[in-house]
């Protein structure tokens, strides 16, 4: 049954504006919804919005949520060796999670963003109810944001809209230009959107309250080569930061927390065959063995061709041929041509 009222949540971007504008045009029932995470760089101004859109836009108070979901956990995952993506943390427990339940208490029965991915659910194939709702790559492959959202459920999906997952940027863009809609913020937000300086170190920090603490770094035949200023500021596969000279550069290979030892390798050494995921959100049909899938490793990866041997909440991943900087923490997202299976978080 299609939605009758909607809401929007709105960040002050094109994408969500154009989302709102798009929304407005096709349900006569619409209300905006924004969110306040206490780490914003500006305020967005929602009375410039409301006057664009002609709709009432709620502002939502999620600090403390977004503190305790999204901050603490990225800056304890760090201390741990392990390199998390906060998106997928906020898209799971804030927007898709505090936000929409927000959403629903205030009357709304869908809540649509301005997401590049495709939702396919009862209300928009009716013809494929019987699998629920799912999650594939929006047209825009350049900006198709799926990674990001791999962890929703089923439940989570089904209450969605993403009215730009046939649409490009660029034409996003034209329809914010010939309807004379201007974004409160016009710059693209980033990645880590609570660290305004790009300075993970400090902001670590700055939030743990903790000193720098050196150790050795040593290299794959177990000679100290060096010493570290701190195994919180590196990644796996991470380059740039190592400084140690060598015959060719240094590459992170493995975070050893324990004893304080950063393992270093040439670019060659960097391979792995396989991983092991946990906290695997599975959305398909056939469990078990799983093979000719593409498996994501990070965002920036193109895909490797695997195979996934799934039990419950875990799974082992079995390349088909070796990837570089396997990274414990980051999402390992399950595709099949342009579906997402699931996703899980990688372990080793």
């Amino acid at each position: 049954m299609p939605p009758r009222v909607v809401a929007v949540a709105l960040s002050g971007g094109v994408d969500s504006l154009i989302t709102g504008f798009l929304i407005k045009r096709q349900y006569s029932q619409v209300f905006g919804i924004h969110f306040t995470t206490g780490y914003e760089s500006q305020a967005v101004d929602i009375a410039f919005l409301e006057a664009q859109l002609g709709f009432p836009i709620h502002v939502i108070d999620l600090k403390k949520r977004f503190k305790q979901e999204v901050v603490d956990y990225f800056v304890s995952s760090y201390m741990t060796g392990k390199t998390p993506n906060p998106c997928l943390a906020c898209n799971e427990k804030i927007k898709f999670g505090a936000l929409l339940d927000h959403a629903l208490q205030l009357g709304a029965d869908a809540l649509a963003t301005g997401h590049y991915a495709t939702i396919v659910n009862d209300i928009t194939f009716p013809d494929k109810k019987e699998e629920g709702a799912w999650l594939e790559k929006g047209a825009d492959l350049q900006k198709d944001q799926s990674y990001f959202l791999s962890m929703l459920s089923k439940t989570q999906l089904s209450r969605l809209i993403f009215p730009l997952a046939s649409a490009t940027k660029d034409e996003v863009r034209q329809i914010a230009k010939a309807n004379s809609l201007t974004p409160a913020i016009p710059s693209e937000s980033q990645d880590v959107c609570f660290i305004h300086d790009k300075n993970l170190n400090d902001f670590i920090i700055r939030e743990k309250g903790i000193r720098p603490c050196p150790g050795p770094v040593v290299n794959t035949t177990g000679k100290v080569v060096g010493t570290h200023k701190g195994l919180h500021t590196f990644t796996i596969g991470q380059r740039r930061g190592i400084n140690i000279p060598a015959e060719k550069p240094f590459y992170v290979q493995a975070i050893d927390m324990a004893t304080n030892t950063l393992h270093v390798c040439f670019k060659e050494d960097l391979s792995s065959s396989g991983m092991q995921v946990d906290h695997i959100n599975w959305n398909y049909s056939e469990t078990g063995r799983i093979n000719n899938i593409t498996t994501k490793i990070r965002y920036s990866h193109k895909g490797a061709n695997s195979t996934l041997l799934l039990d419950g909440a875990k799974g082992q991943v079995t390349f088909h041929a070796p990837q570089n900087a396997v990274t414990p923490g980051q999402a390992a997202v399950f595709y099949k041509d342009n579906r997402v299976l699931g996703a899980g978080i990688i372990q080793s």
